[in-house]
């Protein structure tokens, strides 16, 4: 094996490691970012084509059990509150799974509930188009609804809660403040000038395309090959944070990490 051939594998294993690994840089999250925004997109597209519900807007979900409440559409209330305690219950999970790794100074300490999300999105894309009992849609929604809450949960620890990739109105308020900030004309002398964080403006603007694009795939995906369409995401992701994963495995701990 050629000296640049065992280089760049040698490299490409180093970026994976540092893909979910403990010690974060702004490229890491960035590039993690991005690729949970495309999951989280086709998930979301996924789970209103096929039950009409969105399982990432707990705004618009928690919004509709009060209006049905009022309505009198018991069934629709139902649905909403199962999507929001299957939302809270994966945000738990994570921070059981996070603390857990955490205290044992694992570097999986984010990668095993990425790996969990994985796992839980492979063998939903290939089991739920089998399902044939009458109440698949309540696995439907609970499945697709606890992995959105353990996704924005890790993301908001790897962040430290600057990012959350399903929360697109906080980001779109973002862009549109720092917009805001770009397009302000300086006037006055004397004073903190008004600056634009263009590398903030990059990465929310990219995270937000890669929602949109997952929408996108995720939707149309579903109409050509339904849940399977899942597969290929989930599998991704696995490649991204199961090495972490195998290096505590076999013995290579991080450093103690402070995060709680």
């Amino acid at each position: 094996m050629s000296e640049r051939h065992t280089d760049g594998v040698g490299a490409v294993r180093r970026y994976l490691l540092d893909a979910a690994g403990p010690d974060r840089t702004e490229r890491a999250n960035r590039h993690l970012a991005v690729l949970l925004a495309l999951i989280a997109g086709m998930l979301n597209s996924v789970g209103f084509v096929a039950v009409s519900v969105y399982t990432s807007h707990m705004t618009g979900l928690v919004a509709s059990v009060a209006d049905h409440l009022v309505l009198g559409s018991y069934a629709v209330v139902r649905v909403g509150i199962a999507a929001i305690v299957a939302f809270v219950t994966g945000a738990g999970v994570c921070a059981i799974l996070f603390n857990w790794a955490r205290r044992r100074e694992l570097r999986s300490r984010y990668a095993n509930v990425l790996v969990l999300e994985a796992v839980l999105v492979l063998v939903f894309g290939g089991l739920a188009g089998r399902l044939t009992w009458s109440h698949r849609t309540w696995v439907y929604i609970t499945v697709l609804g606890f992995t959105m809450g353990l996704q924005n949960a890790i993301i908001t620890k790897i962040s430290q809660a600057q990012i959350r990739t399903t929360h697109v109105t906080r980001m779109i308020t973002d862009i549109g403040i720092e917009l805001g900030k770009l397009v302000y004309r300086n006037r006055l002398t004397g004073v903190d000038p008004v600056r634009a964080d263009l590398g903030k403006l990059r990465m929310l603007s990219s995270i937000v395309g890669a929602f949109f694009a997952g929408s996108l795939l995720g939707a149309g995906g579903y109409l050509r090959f339904g849940f399977p369409v899942l597969v290929a995401p989930s599998l991704l992701l696995l490649v991204a944070a199961a090495p972490t994963v195998i290096a505590d495995v076999r013995g290579d701990h991080s450093a103690p990490s402070t995060q709680r």
